[in-house]
């Protein structure tokens, strides 16, 4: 059984989602309720924060996929910061870097926003 979390900071125009543990098909429900739920609150403008993400397969990043058109049509986008190294790889291996903003920091990402975060 697989070991995942997603944990949830809200600023004033910026959603984190922190991930942690391992994102695969048996979890990917739980990511997917999660940006279901920013989505439902009008909460449109979401930074992943990977930097305790272990794993991601196929199932996981196909949950990215499956959102980012709406949450863009509704003036808002998907950042991803902090990933570990073998984590990204995969991001990279799959195109993710040339569809989606992926950072160093989760800073970097909220910037991307056009947001301080001072002002978040």
């Amino acid at each position: 059984m697989s070991n995942f979390s997603v944990g949830f900071r809200s600023g004033s125009s910026v959603e984190v989602l922190d991930l942690n543990g391992e994102l695969d098909a048996h979890t990917a429900s739980e990511l997917e309720a999660a940006i279901q739920k920013c989505r439902d609150e009008q909460k449109h403008r979401i930074v992943i924060n990977g930097a305790n993400l272990q794993y991601i397969s196929s199932a996981g990043l196909g949950v990215f996929m499956a959102y980012i058109e709406e949450l863009r049509d509704s003036g808002g986008d998907i950042k991803i910061a902090a990933l570990q190294p073998k984590v990204f790889n995969v991001f990279d291996l799959l195109g993710f870097p040339m569809l989606f903003d992926i950072v160093d920091t989760e800073k970097e990402a909220i910037e991307k926003f056009g947001v301080t975060q001072a002002d978040d």
